[in-house]
């Protein structure tokens, strides 16, 4: 086992593009015991309960029981469903989830910003309730596993399996990277993983409430801050 320090110093692009070269077609599990070994339980997996990709990495890391700590980003203002998941999943892998939420709730967000900030200001909203939010929760992290891919959005096109993070401070892990859409839902059906139900019901990009409408499959993020030009949250910015 590889012993770090409390933080670590950026790696180099040789550092990196080698780690790139050893997982890049290589299973997700790999990656992800790589991580569990290298970091000493000093990694964590976001996980959002909405999307279909985060899923199948915390079936990876619990069915493993891979010491990497799994945190849920409460925004205060998920679907139902979200909610349910989070809480079934937490039974069904016997696993502790951390709930992490913003400083602000949504009563007193509305005291300060005023009403439906996140009609007149998205970014500021996200800010206040997933960014901020996951910055904290990173902190105590060497490392962060991620579910984005490269064939989600134009901005998440360049992802990586292994990638630095300069605004963390941290390596951030995205074992699906590579993955295709159907690759993710064929292991979700092979394995059993519980999913949210609103992926079937014509949502199928997932966030908070007021920001999230129904959209077609060949444009899975269009349900997202639809009609804002938005599509990202900025925790993956």
């Amino acid at each position: 086992m590889v012993m770090l320090s409390e933080k670590l110093a950026a790696w180099s692009s040789e550092e990196l593009e080698a780690l790139n070269e050893r997982f890049r077609e290589r299973p997700p599990e790999e990656l992800l015991a790589w991580a569990a070994d290298t970091f000493a339980g000093r990694a964590v997996l976001t996980c959002s309960f909405g999307g279909a990709a985060g899923m199948v990495l915390l079936d990876i890391v619990a069915r493993q029981r891979l010491p990497i700590a799994v945190v849920f980003l409460d925004t205060d203002l998920l679907f139902p469903e979200t909610y349910a998941l989070a809480r079934e999943a937490a039974r069904h892998y016997d696993i502790a989830i951390e709930w992490r939420r913003p400083a602000l709730t949504p009563d007193e967000q509305e005291r300060q910003y005023g009403p439906q900030l996140y009609a007149r200001d998205p970014d500021r909203c996200c800010g206040i309730r997933k960014v901020a939010p996951l910055a904290a929760a990173l902190r105590p992290y060497q490392a962060w596993v991620s579910g984005i891919r490269r064939d989600q959005t134009a901005q998440r096109a360049a992802t990586e399996p292994v990638q630095w993070s300069a605004k963390h401070g941290l390596l951030k892990l995205s074992p699906l990277a590579y993955w295709t859409e159907r690759q993710v839902w064929a292991y979700i059906h092979a394995n059993g993983v519980p999913y949210n139900p609103l992926l079937d019901r014509g949502y199928p990009s997932l966030g908070c409430v007021p920001c999230t409408r129904a959209a077609s499959a060949d444009n899975p993020r269009g349900g997202r801050w639809a009609g804002t030009g938005k599509t990202e949250c900025g925790i993956h910015l």
